[in-house]
């Protein structure tokens, strides 16, 4: 009998296919001949305290001008199911989360969810990587715009952040003394209401911001430096920053070694670490990417190492 795998994401309509990691996990689900089922925003519910959802049964193709096709969505209880990807992207909002609360009860009911939802609920991506302080740049977080704009002061060029963005948006760079840090600091504060990020800025980003995978907690040996246009200091892909595949500093896997057990520990099997420089700056959870573009600039095959380890654990 075939492995079941529901993936839960956002419209697979709407996907860049040469981009996308989930497309590049789905191809792989199916080439080992799994059964997949796709589900999206709105099909998962509860029914007396047991999971469900609204799946349709799913076929790809590495194809641009025509990459899936469902089946007629019908409901099921997700604890019939071998695996469930959680690969929705941010905002981790109260909706996120609530489908984590789904998840966790289908978990306890049989079926393996990856990520782990309640490591989903703990990790958010800005705040987790501050748990390894010692790996990180200098770093508040508060919701007191002077309190932000006194580490401003104190280091000069920083970079601030929402905690809940993703894509490089609402992401500043400030300096002390600018005209416009104060209006900044509100804005992302909303007035005192909303914790933002503060982080001294790292002129390394030039030579590019490393997304590094890892599976099981161990790092793939090579990072995408997603590079800024010369416009910009952001390197995110979706802000304008072009990739470049580089092996692995030691310092690189310095940091991996001592984030990765403890991600593992925590059933987050599939995760990417932000490094500028030598400084992990975010810990991906939700959804991490660069699958595909690290797969065409090195032959390798990132999705078959991390379904080798899902099929491990069902031994």
């Amino acid at each position: 009998m075939s492995i079941e795998l529901a993936v839960v994401m956002d419209s697979i309509a709407h996907i860049n296919i040469r981009k996308d990691s989930t497309f590049a996990m789905l191809l792989e689900g199916q080439r080992r001949g799994w059964q997949l089922y796709y589900a999206t925003t709105g099909d998962l519910a509860l029914e007396s305290g047991m999971a469900m959802a609204r799946l349709s049964a799913l076929r790809v193709r590495d194809d641009p001008a025509g990459w899936f096709e469902l089946g007629t969505p019908g409901w099921r209880p997700l604890g019939e199911l071998d695996f469930a990807l959680m690969r929705r992207d941010p905002p981790v909002d109260a909706q996120y989360l609530y489908d984590t609360h789904v998840l966790a009860l289908a978990q306890r009911q049989g079926c393996r969810v990856v990520n782990d939802p309640q490591g989903l609920r703990d990790m958010n991506e800005k705040l987790y990587a501050l748990h390894f302080p010692h790996c990180c740049p200098p770093s508040r977080v508060s919701r007191d715009p002077a309190h932000l704009r006194e580490f401003v002061m104190q280091y000069q060029d920083c970079v601030l952040k929402p905690l809940d963005g993703m894509g490089g948006r609402s992401i500043f760079r400030a300096r002390a003394g600018e005209d416009n840090l104060k209006v900044i600091l509100e804005t992302l504060t909303a007035g005192g209401q909303q914790m933002a990020l503060a982080q001294r800025y790292l002129p390394e980003i030039r030579d590019g911001d490393k997304r590094i995978l890892l599976v099981d907690g161990e790092p793939v040996p090579y990072a995408l430096a997603r590079i800024p246009p010369a416009d910009d200091f952001r390197g995110n892909l979706a802000a304008g920053g072009r990739g470049e595949g580089r092996p692995l500093t030691d310092r690189d896997r310095w940091i991996a070694a001592e984030v990765g057990p403890e991600l593992r520990a925590r059933g987050m099997r599939f995760v990417g670490l932000d490094v500028i420089g030598d400084w992990l700056t975010e810990i991906n959870v939700t959804s991490p990417t660069c699958i595909r573009e690290l797969d065409a600039q090195f032959q390798l095959n990132i999705a078959g190492s991390f379904f080798d380890a899902l099929e491990a654990s069902l031994t």
